[in-house]
C-alpha cells in the first residue's frame, strides 16, 4: 500500500512541518523516558507538574487541529471557546491516569499530523484566527506547534535543554519573544546580544542600557523566562560612570 503524503509542494512549509514533526518525536521521547510515578514530578514550569505539562500539549494539538479543520472547511472552528475553558482542560487532563494521559498525547498529536497532510495547498493560506484573536493563514499553525513541543520538552525538566533545540526553531522564538516585548514597549533600554551568532536585538545608541549577551541557546532560554545560566549582563548604575557585570535581571514577559 502506497503512504500518503502531505498535499502541499511548497519547500519551506515542509521544512517547517519536519521541524514540527520532529519536535513532537522529541517530546515523545522526553516523555516515555518518565516513569508513570514520574509524571506527578514537577515541572520548570511554577505551578504546573509534568502531567500539566503533557496534558497541555495533548489539547494544544486538538485545538490547533481545530483550526487547521477551519481552513480546510471554511467553517469556522476556534482553538477554545475561551482562555477559562482551555484552563480548565489542562487542569481536568492532569487529573487522568496516567495511560489516559499518554494516550491524549499521542492520538492528538496524530490527529494534527493527518489534518496537516490533508490539507489541500490552497487550503494553507486561509485566514484563521488564534486564541489571542490574531487572524493567521493556516501555515501559521505548524510554527504555533513547533514551539510548543520543543520548549514544553526542556519544561518536562528530564535532560532537555535549550542546546537540543534547533537553531532555527530557536532563532525564531527569539524574533518572536523580542518583537513582542517592542510591541508593548517593554524592551526600553534593554540590548540583546547573541555571542554566537553576531546578533544584537535591540536599541544600542540608548543612553543606558541594560545589556544581556550570551550564546543563541542560553540567551533564548533567559528571553523566554526558563533561567538565566550562560548569560552575562551589563547593568547601568546612576552612580557610575559605566555598566558593569552585575546580577541578570529578569526578562520582560512573553506571553
Amino acid at each position: 500500500m502506497v503512504g500518503r503524503h502531505d498535499q502541499t509542494t511548497d519547500p519551506e512549509l515542509l521544512a517547517a512541518l519536519l521541524q514540527a514533526r520532529r519536535g513532537t518525536a522529541f517530546f515523545a521521547r522526553k516523555l516515555n523516558e518518565l516513569s508513570d510515578a514520574e509524571l506527578d514530578g514537577d515541572s520548570l514550569l511554577p505551578g504546573w507538574t509534568r502531567r500539566h505539562i503533557t496534558a497541555h500539549i495533548g489539547y494544544n494539538a486538538r485545538a490547533i487541529a481545530r483550526l487547521v479543520e477551519w481552513a480546510a472547511t471554511g467553517v469556522e472552528t476556534p482553538m477554545y471557546p475561551s482562555t477559562a475553558v482551555r484552563d480548565h482542560e489542562i487542569d481536568f487532563g492532569a487529573t487522568l491516569s496516567p495511560i489516559a494521559l499518554r494516550h491524549l498525547f499521542d492520538h492528538s498529536a496524530v490527529h494534527l499530523n493527518v489534518e496537516w497532510r490533508d490539507l489541500p495547498e490552497d487550503a494553507w493560506h486561509h485566514k484563521v484566527r488564534t486564541i489571542q484573536g490574531r487572524e493567521v493563514a493556516a501555515t501559521e499553525t505548524v510554527w504555533m506547534r513547533t514551539r510548543e513541543v520543543w520548549m514544553h520538552a526542556v519544561d518536562l525538566d528530564n535532560g532537555a535543554t535549550f542546546r537540543d533545540i534547533p537553531v532555527p526553531v530557536l532563532e525564531r522564538l527569539l524574533k518572536d519573544i523580542t518583537g513582542a516585548w517592542k510591541a508593548r514597549g517593554t524592551d526600553e533600554d534593554l540590548v540583546v546580544k547573541v555571542t554566537d551568532c553576531d546578533l544584537t536585538l535591540g536599541d544600542p545608541t540608548s543612553a543606558s542600557p541594560t545589556v544581556v549577551s550570551g550564546p543563541l541557546a542560553a540567551v533564548v532560554e533567559w528571553v523566554a523566562g526558563r533561567g538565566n545560566g550562560g548569560v552575562t549582563a551589563v547593568v547601568p548604575r546612576v552612580d557610575a560612570v559605566e555598566g558593569f557585570v552585575d546580577a541578570v535581571p529578569p526578562a520582560p514577559k512573553w506571553i
